[in-house]
């Protein structure tokens, strides 16, 4: 199934500000997260239950917020780059708190995802990335953290090379290609 996503501006003259483009990008950075964990049920993999579900959201969104920050980074100025993945991380935030409290019900369900992202931004800034795009160990650090979600019984058992050889790969093809097209 893929997923179609609307890349590029309605009124490609007006001129987008950075929190504008920062908007988009999270919001199609939740469309790609939810798509991609969709897709591993898709594949015959089993979640236990939503909270499983979320957790590899957050781990695709935090992937692809890793992405947007490595994509920004030399072609923006370091005030537009924060600007952009502060925003785009506020928003996403959003996303997280809105989505977890009609899922599991009040509660403050950012926290952990923040937390999370700093844990992660710390283990992704060791990794690779260049003009191709994510290095192998960057993909299998997104696998490996999925595999660590969804465990080890044997329907999940291969779900760590289903996201590093397709699922993450896919998700970095369409965010840097839509990320390009707003800048357009």
């Amino acid at each position: 199934m893929a997923l179609r996503i609307k890349s590029h501006w309605w009124n490609a003259e007006q001129a987008r500000s950075v929190p504008e483009i920062a908007g988009a990008l999270a919001f199609i950075a939740w469309r790609l997260s939810v798509e991609k964990a969709v897709n591993l049920h898709c594949e015959r993999f089993v979640y236990t239950d939503d909270r499983q579900r979320m957790a590899v959201i957050q781990e695709y969104l935090v992937f692809l917020i890793q992405i947007a920050d490595r994509l920004c980074y030399g072609i923006m100025s370091e005030d537009d780059r924060r600007t952009l993945i502060t925003t785009v991380v506020t928003k996403v935030i959003e996303q997280v708190q809105d989505n977890g409290q009609d899922l599991f019900g009040d509660g403050n369900h950012g926290r952990p995802f923040i937390a999370l992202l700093n844990r992660r931004s710390d283990e992704y800034a060791q990794l690779h990335f260049d003009g191709e795009g994510p290095s192998y160990p960057f993909l299998r650090h997104l696998g490996y953290e999925i595999q660590c979600v969804m465990g080890q019984q044997e329907e999940n058992r291969w779900v760590i090379d289903q996201v590093m050889d397709k699922d993450g790969w896919e998700a970095y093809q369409q965010f840097s290609g839509t990320f390009r097209n707003l800048f357009e």
